[in-house]
């Protein structure tokens, strides 16, 4: 583990196994399935030794995805059964988003008594996020028209299930989901939203009271905070093991072989997908003057966590975290960051108008571009406010397909490679709101990217709350 090639080795093992999986799959020279197994491990063990020598919880999450996707592959009932790690991680993170949340919101509004500046951000941030998941909508309207990777489906064998039901959101429903009605409650269904007004409120009664009343919450919630920070680098020891059983119930549970089915859809998203990132988030990254390779950097640990456990909430705590150390105020952070989680999943509505014209291209049903656009600002609604909603985009997606008279069949078809889609929109969801706080600190002038950003993992602390 102390020699200095074992980089150099750990490609030579992966780049062997990967020649003879070409090699074998396209019938060139016929591969025993064992002496492929044998390189894939070899492989792994490889990636192994070079964790241990980069000492990286971002490397050794990569690796994890690595072997999680071939244990699924080779022991397809064992991978399965590792769903309940995956699980197990995910609950451990929930627990800690409601605390984490409440402890800087209502620190970041009460501990600077500046209300006025609360506001500022909250229709900036509302202006910002309304204008890029527009953008992302079109996107996904105009690649599933160039595709058309609907049509010519036929209705597939069992297609008659049941899917459950889901009543189309009205305005009424958007509205009211905004505000709690027991805080308690809203924690336990996950319901960000309503966290962060419930703590906005809190916090700008707390800027209201005396002195001597208003200090004690405050160091108390100051402390909470980072205590919520704390506990996040301890969960974060299990990351790995985590990220890992989640791709190995993926891939246990689908297969590898998922990939070829529906290769036209897949393709049509991930395409939109990036044809967003790099001509839309880039060029506003560039506008602002981001250090794009710092920035980068920052979110590879979060954006992994994200796309392996299909979980935006997962890579919540540490994406905070990183957009602080890159020099965004932990008020920015804390206000902006959870509200875009609701308002700005520019991934989701991306896909979500690109999975509607979808359906209705396989359903047969032409809509004309005066109908698609009104799809387009119905789903600006539905898309809002329905953070912590397991499988949110499949609850709008049935919510729009009744709204427009479309049936629900071709949904089933999307929901066999839904995992897969899941994973690049949420990673797009937490690169757009991290790129949406820094966006806001520059416009409200508070972004102060530190000289050095390479501070070790243990040593996060936040450096920045006495610049403030």
């Amino acid at each position: 583990m102390k020699f200095k090639n074992v980089g150099l080795v750990a490609l030579i093992v992966v780049s062997v196994a990967a020649l003879l999986a070409f090699i074998d799959h396209y019938n060139i020279i016929p591969v025993n399935h064992s002496a492929l197994m044998f390189s894939r491990w070899l492989a792994i063990a490889g990636l192994f030794l070079y964790g241990f020598k980069k000492k990286s919880l971002t490397t050794w999450i990569l690796i994890s995805m690595v072997v999680g996707a071939e244990i699924g592959h080779d022991y397809p009932e064992a991978g399965i059964k590792l769903q309940v790690l995956s699980k197990v991680f995910l609950k451990m993170i929930k627990t800690i988003i409601a605390p984490l949340l409440f402890a800087t919101l209502v620190y970041g509004i009460a501990g600077h008594s500046d209300l006025k500046q609360v506001g500022r951000m909250g229709w900036k941030s509302i202006l910002y996020f309304e204008v890029v998941t527009t953008i992302a909508l079109f996107i996904g309207l105009a690649a599933i028209n160039i595709s058309k990777a609907g049509m010519g489906i036929t209705l597939p064998p069992g297609a008659q299930e049941e899917l459950p039901v889901v009543p189309p959101q009205s305005f009424n429903d958007v509205i009211l989901h905004i505000f709690p009605e027991n805080i308690a409650k809203s924690i336990a269904e996950g319901a960000i939203l309503q966290i962060v007004v419930f703590s906005i409120l809190f916090g700008i009664a707390l800027a209201m009271v005396r002195e001597d009343k208003r200090q004690p919450m405050l160091r108390a919630t100051e402390s909470l905070s980072e205590v919520m920070f704390k506990f996040t680098n301890i969960i974060m020891y299990f990351a790995p093991i985590g990220v890992g059983a989640a791709i190995a119930y993926t891939v246990g549970h689908m297969g590898l072989g998922i990939l070829v089915n529906l290769f036209q859809l897949l393709l049509t998203l991930y395409v939109a997908l990036l044809v967003f990132l790099f001509g839309v988030l880039l060029p506003i990254g560039l506008f602002i003057g981001l250090p794009i390779k710092k920035f980068l950097q920052a979110i590879a640990e979060p954006v992994s966590i994200a796309f392996a456990t299909t979980s935006s909430e997962a890579a919540l705590p540490r994406a905070m975290e990183a957009m602080e150390r890159i020099g965004v105020p932990r008020k920015i952070v804390a206000f902006v960051m959870p509200t875009g989680y609701s308002f700005n999943l520019d991934g989701t509505t991306l896909y979500l108008s690109l999975a509607s014209i979808f359906v209705a291209q396989a359903a047969g049903i032409h809509f004309t571009f005066g109908q698609q656009l009104l799809i387009v600002f119905t789903l600006m609604l539905t898309s809002k406010g329905v953070a912590g909603v397991p499988r949110a985009s499949l609850v709008i997606l049935l919510g729009t397909a009744s709204s427009f008279g479309m049936p629900v069949w071709p949904i089933f078809i999307i929901l066999g490679i839904d995992e897969l889609m899941d994973m690049a929109r949420t990673s797009v969801n937490v690169i757009g709101n991290c790129l949406a706080t820094v966006v806001i600190a520059k416009w409200e002038g508070e972004f102060h990217p530190p000289v050095e950003l390479s501070a070790p993992n243990e040593n996060r602390i936040h450096k920045l709350e006495d610049e403030i």
